[in-house]
């Protein structure tokens, strides 16, 4: 990676950061946060050694603010995986597949934090109805977070392609 391209990243990394910590503390929706489309838009934008601890940075800042839960390793690996996600689809990394992969990202993280919630919380029945009721009870959360998932990784590409689309027609290509 050239230096130059490797500042960019980083000051690009730090500024999602510093957006994703402050959307996380300051008041907000239930779940409409743009932790999600951070960690998929990290995974498809910047080098995979920054973009995989991207949301790990962005939860362990907002989370020491914010106090303990129970469920950091699942929140957080959720994360995590939205990232691989990123990375996943990066060589391709058209409208469409960008759309899935934050349906996906929603889903993982949906499914993956209640079924924690389900396992080590004693909210809930331990059996398959109290299961059900896990998911039934989370939708509105779920909804949220599918909502703001899709605003900020609609903001955060659409941002990207226009800025890269404009630059692109600032600086003169050099012909050889």
């Amino acid at each position: 990676m050239l230096r130059s391209e490797n500042k960019w990243q980083e000051a690009l990394g730090i500024f999602l950061v510093l957006v994703g910590v402050t959307m996380r503390v300051l008041p907000h929706p239930d779940n409409f946060t743009p932790v999600t489309a951070i960690a998929l838009f990290s995974g498809v934008v910047l080098a995979p050694q920054i973009a995989l601890g991207l949301p790990l940075i962005v939860m362990i800042a907002s989370d020491l603010i914010l106090g303990p839960h129970a469920l950091y390793p699942l929140t957080w690996g959720s994360f995590f995986l939205v990232s691989l996600l990123g990375v996943a689809i990066r060589k391709d990394a058209r409208i469409s597949r960008i759309f899935l992969g934050t349906l996906g990202g929603s889903l993982l993280f949906y499914l993956v934090t209640n079924l924690g919630v389900f396992l080590f919380q004693a909210m809930y029945e331990k059996s398959l109805s109290g299961l059900v009721q896990c998911y039934v009870m989370a939708l509105p959360f779920f909804r949220n977070s599918l909502l703001g998932d899709l605003f900020f990784s609609g903001l955060f590409f659409g941002v990207f392609a226009l800025v890269k689309n404009y630059s692109g027609k600032l600086v003169p290509r050099r012909t050889r």
